[in-house]
């Protein structure tokens, strides 16, 4: 027999706020499934404190942030995108297939929301709440303030629920920005445009210099990765110490699936202090240990690049003015993390410090692809905010360490 479709994916709700909730997954698996399923949760602003896994039958223990609220419709649709994101089953043989070919060949719809309005403080981070709450995934951004006190918001944004398209769901995307923003929206108007908004362009080399700047914050000195072939007689056991972050499972998860690796068991956890431990039995595509010690040297190098590094954080002089640059990797699947900007646009607002200009744009550094965020601050904001409290701030929230 094969897997119920409400079988795939089982969330035990906590009744207790500060005790985590449960989602179990059961499916057939896929190279970079753990990435996807981390990726999802991220989206959703949940916290992985516990997880388990072998083969494919996952088991997380997840936080909600407090500020979210979670409510039955919230819940189902966290589940209904972990089922879309699980490789397909045939209830009625017991045959499992892959669908990624088909879904990569597929390409989502791009729209453009541009919205014009009046500014004020923490608007930027406002809007940004609400397409996130819609479920609208970020693509990229241009944010323009005119001297007479006006903003132009260009929000390039793809839907988690490919409504977008229709008129209801054009609807109830307005009609939540005017929530939020009452008499402050002077239009809005989407359309849909083409899929090159959102293509790769080349770095300056001022961009390139700024965001490989060794300078750059860091989440830990304290990052540990060994590999042992001695434990298992098919698998490579890989062991992560290190300090917990936002999205670490995620950064463990994204660097596998570029390197193309199999995860036949896991296990994560987090002790006091923040520590986190994980145990993760591993396979290459062909399904045979990792015996080459300079493909142990490149995964385990690249792994403690992500971990110290997961983003990139500087604020810099550009001209007259003060910039404030964020960065983080591409998956090879052309996918970027999720809720950068939310936290950036956060981060300022609770630091008293406006936006003048913003983007978002992919960018080649090195052999590797980035998706840059450039914000150019509101020149008596920024000076009146020490820029090492900026940067230190950003990180923070990019990191989750909430306090700034």
């Amino acid at each position: 027999m094969g897997i119920l479709h409400d079988d795939v994916v089982i969330i035990n709700q906590s009744k207790n706020e500060a005790e985590p909730s449960v989602i179990t997954i059961n499916c057939p698996d896929k190279t970079g499934l753990g990435c996807d399923l981390c990726r999802i949760l991220l989206f959703f602003g949940l916290t992985i404190v516990r997880g388990d896994g072998k083969w494919c039958y996952i088991v997380l223990w997840v936080i909600p942030k407090p500020i979210i609220k979670w409510d039955t419709c919230r819940w189902e649709l966290l589940k209904n995108r972990l089922i879309g994101t699980c490789p397909s089953c045939s209830s009625a043989f017991g045959i499992s297939y892959y669908s990624s070919e088909l879904q990569s060949s597929m390409v989502t719809d791009v729209f453009l929301i541009k919205l014009f309005c009046y500014d004020r403080k923490g608007l930027s981070h406002d809007i940004t709440t609400v397409l996130c709450n819609l479920e609208l995934d970020i693509k990229k951004v241009k944010v323009s303030t005119t001297p007479v006190g006006t903003v132009m918001n260009l929000f390039f944004v793809t839907d988690t629920r490919e409504l977008l398209h229709t008129k209801m769901r054009q609807e109830e995307t307005y009609e939540a920005l005017v929530d939020v923003m009452q008499a402050a929206i002077i239009s809005c108007n989407v359309e849909k445009v083409g899929p090159e908004v959102t293509a790769c362009s080349q770095a300056s080399p001022f961009l390139s210099s700024a965001i490989t700047n060794d300078v750059v914050l860091r989440t830990s000195n304290n990052v540990s990765v060994t590999m042992d072939n001695s434990f298992s007689p098919a698998h490579t056991l890989v062991q992560i110490v290190c300090q917990d972050h936002k999205g670490l499972l995620y950064d463990i998860m994204r660097t596998l699936k570029d390197y193309n690796i199999q995860i036949s068991y896991g296990r994560f956890y987090i002790k006091q202090g923040r520590k986190c431990e994980i145990d993760l039995f591993i396979t290459q595509a062909d399904g045979k240990k990792i015996i080459d010690p300079s493909m142990q040297r490149a995964l385990s190098s690249r792994l403690q690049m992500e971990l110290l590094r997961p983003l990139r954080v500087v604020v810099v002089s550009r001209g007259p003015d003060t910039e404030l640059l964020v960065a983080n990797p591409v998956e090879l699947s052309s996918k970027g993390r999720p809720l950068v900007f939310h936290d950036i646009t956060l981060a300022l607002k609770m630091l008293n410090t406006c936006i003048f200009l913003a983007e978002i744009g992919r960018h080649v550094i090195g052999d590797q692809e980035w998706e840059v965020y450039r914000v150019l601050l509101d020149e008596g904001a920024s000076l009146s905010t020490p820029r090492r409290k900026i940067e230190e701030g950003v990180w923070k929230l990019l990191m989750g360490w909430e306090q700034i």
